[in-house]
């Protein structure tokens, strides 16, 4: 194995080893001139094992762990799974890869030496322990992408090569799976490297497979997310037909399948489908059939043919859990209850977590899985919410806490992430939203709705609600006719749920704002379609969202404010006077409270927004119908303008509600909110001079008031910083950096 995977990075390339070879040497990294440093310091600094090259060898030596080895020595000295993540570690890790690329580009050679050097003591046995190949390796990964690719080529295939050997020679379960996790994190490392040399590819993918045999704990793991990288950034390769092979790797590796994942356990085979999947997600290149040399072209497939291939090839990828759903399926009709025996709903769950998984990997192209299960799939939600009921009706409330009912729910939720997957993938060719919007949702709205609205408030999922935001969300107005059933389904319900006080149901509140804020944006004529008696829900909901203490909840209340006024001011006159007058003052009077009240601070800029746009609207005259009562009117003859009562309405609420104003603060405070010359940044300017002089903020930290003003200036230097990261070679981890075609 050792020789092949060697032999495998080089067949394909053979002139440039032998030019490594026949050369006396490379380009290679030179330091320059530095100021104020003497040509002696600079050869004390810059020679190999001079002060820097120190440097080197102490940071290669004891490189901190990276985020993604799970196999790690503990603290009895056994190789073991990592069960939590070692943040300080991790930031170590961080600081000292940055340091050790800069380190490289200053002197490759001096820190390729190194790293050989300590690797052939590795081998030989002079330093061999877990912690120094351990440590070594790291710092191997971590200078990826720091070096010119004929460097990386020759530099890796001998790290590689050495590990292999090592990794044949060495005896005992520990020292080979410390050997093969090391292994794993090398070549997920090095992308470019295997995206350069197919052979050498192909090779690590399939020791990557007998590494899923491996039983100790955290080698499958590792060897399960290291494909799943490799599978993300070269996955045009398996796809393409490369030169000498029949046909694309991936025909193959669908074929093994059932081989490779026998020996992982659940998650590892949904992360295998999973990387699988995001293979089938690219549709080749149609520059690739001009790569293929002719005597591979009479049975090589072409890219166009792959295609069409992929269809197909999605078929015979989830072959095993459409197997194992047919069973259950054909079971089911034989006898009902068997879908609710504690291993078939294990099984139920499992499946649809597979196809969750795979279907947010391929995208639209899951369309031709999910037509084979979907009425099979509702059918089985709606048992098992029969059967959640009915366990409900007999015991009570305790009985959403029972093994049985619990596993029943887990199933159901599964089902429900499934489609929300689907619907938030659906796109062209294959998934248009037109057709999804035709064929998907109408079937799906009697069983979900119909027992959203039955159930009791513990046996209510939040996964209904993430379900129809995202069908909302998606398909916008092609679903808006439905819209007024899904509301009266789920809105009171869901309020009685959610405004018994701030704490209960967080899931379903958050949920539930995610849908109201998709409706008001996609399908805003819809609200209007609900009962009137239903617009004073609506609108209070938005109000409670906004004066709840947990920022994003009030945060997504604040929007959904926001964009509810904008809609209802493009609406015409017939649908917007009457809101109006029923909500415009209540809700300025509650924007005004969460402004003045010290705990929101945060929503500062969206305060601002809202009472900008409700001042304008009332200035500008877009207001016709009156905005006081009969009693106001009867207190003052004649009847004010809109625009003049107002200003005394809100003049009249702040010095009733902070004594310490002056009449003349408050008035310069009212006149600056009704300029319509004002624009926002002024605006916002006006409302912080004004709160600095409240008694509550005078005395306290207000810097959430400028929040917006922080947060641009943060991310603003964030891009700076990433875009100078970027300019350095490997100094962003090549797993991080972005990809383009070129890439793949």
């Amino acid at each position: 194995a050792p020789q092949s995977l060697v032999d495998g990075g080089r067949d394909d390339d053979d002139d440039a080893d032998d030019d490594a070879d026949d050369t006396s040497a490379l380009r290679r990294r030179r330091p320059g001139p530095t100021p104020g440093v003497s040509s002696a310091n600079r050869k004390a600094l810059f020679q190999h094992g001079g002060l820097l090259s120190q440097v080197r060898l102490v940071m290669i030596s004891r490189m901190a762990k990276p985020e993604e080895v799970l196999v790690v020595e503990d603290e009895n000295g056994e190789i073991v799974r990592e069960l939590t993540k070692d943040t300080e570690a991790i930031a170590q890790y961080k600081t000292m890869r940055e340091t050790l690329v800069y380190l490289t580009h200053l002197n490759y050679d001096d820190t390729e030496s190194i790293m050989l050097d300590k690797l052939a003591l590795q081998v030989d046995g002079t330093e061999w322990s877990w912690s120094n190949l351990n440590t070594l390796c790291w710092a191997i990964g971590s200078i990826s992408g720091a070096m010119s690719e004929d460097e990386e080529k020759r530099f890796l295939v001998t790290v590689i090569k050495d590990l292999l050997g090592l990794c044949e020679h060495k005896r005992g379960k520990d020292n080979k799976a410390c050997i093969a996790s090391n292994i794993m994190y090398v070549v997920g490392q090095y992308p470019r490297f295997l995206r350069a040399h197919w052979k050498f590819l192909k090779t690590v993918v399939n020791k990557l497979f007998e590494f899923m045999h491996e039983l100790h704990p955290g080698v499958q793991d590792m060897a399960c997310d290291t494909f799943l990288k490799i599978a993300h950034k070269c996955k045009r390769k398996f796809v393409t037909p490369q030169p000498g092979e029949p046909r694309a790797f991936v025909h193959d590796l669908v074929q093994q399948l059932p081989q490779i994942i026998s020996d992982l356990e659940p998650h590892q085979v949904h992360a295998f489908y999973e990387a699988t999947a995001c293979l089938l997600s690219d549709r080749g290149s149609s520059s690739a059939a001009a790569t293929v040399p002719p005597q591979a072209a009479a049975g090589a497939q072409t890219p166009t043919s792959f295609a069409q291939e992929r269809g197909p090839l999605l078929a015979r990828l989830m072959d095993l859990p459409n197997q194992a759903w047919r069973r259950i399926a054909n079971d089911a009709q034989r006898d009902p209850s068997t879908l609710s025996r504690p291993d078939v709903v294990r099984d139920v769950a499992k499946i649809a977590r597979t196809h969750a998984r795979v279907c947010g990997a391929c995208g639209p192209l899951y369309v031709t899985q999910l037509g084979s299960i979907y009425l099979d799939l509702l059918n089985v939600y709606r048992a098992y919410s029969e059967a959640v009921s009915a366990a409900v009706s007999q015991n009570g409330e305790i009985a959403t806490r029972h093994a049985e009912v619990r596993a029943l729910r887990a199933a159901k939720r599964e089902i429900l992430k499934l489609l929300s997957t689907f619907v938030e993938k659906c796109a062209e060719p294959e998934a248009p939203p037109a057709l999804v919007a035709q064929s998907f949702v109408p079937p799906l709205l009697d069983p979900v709705l119909g027992d959203y609205r039955r159930s009791i408030a513990e046996a209510r999922d939040a996964e209904v609600l993430n379900l129809l935001a995202a069908t909302v969300e998606k398909l916008g107005d092609l679903v808006s006719n439905e819209v007024p059933r899904v509301l009266d389904a789920v809105f009171e319900p869901t309020l009685a749920m959610i405004t018994r006080n701030f704490e209960d149901f967080p899931e379903h509140r958050l949920a539930f704002f995610k849908l109201l804020k998709a409706v008001n944006t996609h399908c805003f004529p819809a609200l209007f379609a609900v009962p009137v008696e239903h617009h004073k829900l609506i609108v209070d909901s938005v109000v409670w969202a906004l004066k709840h203490t947990e920022r994003n909840v009030a945060d997504t209340g604040l929007d959904i404010l926001h964009d509810l006024l904008v809609n209802v001011g493009r609406a015409n006159d017939v649908a917007r006077q009457p809101f109006y007058h029923a909500f415009l003052l209540p809700l300025l009077q509650d924007i005004l409270a969460v402004l003045t009240d010290r705990l929101h601070k945060s929503g500062f800029k969206m305060h601002a927004t809202i009472l900008r746009h409700v001042f304008h609207l009332v200035e500008a005259g877009q207001v016709t119908t009156p905005l006081w009562s009969k009693e106001d009117e009867a207190k003052d003859k004649p009847p004010k303008t809109n625009a003049a009562f107002l200003r005394d309405h809100v003049s009249q609420l702040l010095i009733t509600s902070f004594p310490n104003l002056t009449q003349r603060q408050v008035y310069d405070f009212v006149l600056g909110l009704c300029d319509l010359r004002v624009d926002l940044p002024t605006f916002k300017t006006h409302l912080r001079d004004f709160l600095v002089q409240l008694k509550e903020f005078s005395a306290e930290d207000n810097r959430d008031l400028f929040s917006e003003e922080h947060a641009r200036a943060d991310a603003q230097r964030r891009h700076q910083e990433q875009q100078a990261r970027l300019a350095v070679p490997g100094l962003v981890a090549p797993n991080d950096r972005p990809m383009d075609d070129d890439d793949l």
